[in-house]
C-alpha cells in the first residue's frame, strides 16, 4: 500500500498536499483499492467555500458511490478536469494525475490536525 510520508491524511481516506496556501486533495491508494474501478468523479462545489468535513463531491465506482469530504475549510479553486474523461486516473495514479481538487485554505492551522502517514497506516491496519 502506497502512503507517501510527505502528505497528510483524513480518517475518510483523503490525502492532502500543501503548497503555500493552496492544498491539493485526492483519495488514498487504500481508498481507491477498496472502491474498485472508478468510473466517475463529480465535484459540483467549484468556487464554493465549505467547512472541513463537508461533502465536496462524490466518486462512483462499479460497485458503489462514496462521498468526498473536505479535509480543511476553504474555497475550492480547481477541479482536475482530466478526471472527466479519465476517472480511472484515480485508480492508476491516486497521488499524481488522479488528484481531485485544489483548495485555498481558510485556516491553515487545520492542516496540522490531519493524520500523518504513520497515523493513517495505523488507521487502515486496525
Amino acid at each position: 500500500m502506497n502512503i507517501p510520508s510527505e502528505l497528510k491524511y483524513t480518517k475518510d481516506h483523503e490525502w492532502v498536499r500543501i503548497n503555500g496556501e493552496e492544498l491539493t486533495v485526492g483519495i488514498t491508494d487504500f481508498a481507491q483499492s477498496e472502491l474498485g474501478d472508478i468510473v466517475y468523479v463529480e465535484v459540483e462545489t467549484l468556487d464554493e467555500t465549505l467547512n472541513a468535513d463537508e461533502v465536496f463531491g462524490t466518486v462512483e465506482a462499479v460497485k458503489t458511490v462514496s462521498d468526498l469530504f473536505l479535509p480543511v475549510s476553504g474555497e475550492i479553486i480547481a477541479f482536475n478536469e482530466l478526471l472527466e474523461d479519465e476517472p480511472e486516473k484515480v485508480n492508476t495514479d491516486p497521488y499524481g494525475d488522479g488528484w481531485m481538487i485544489k483548495i485555498k485554505a481558510s485556516d491553515l492551522s487545520e492542516f496540522d490536525n490531519l493524520l500523518s502517514a504513520n497515523d493513517y497506516k495505523a488507521l487502515i491496519s486496525a
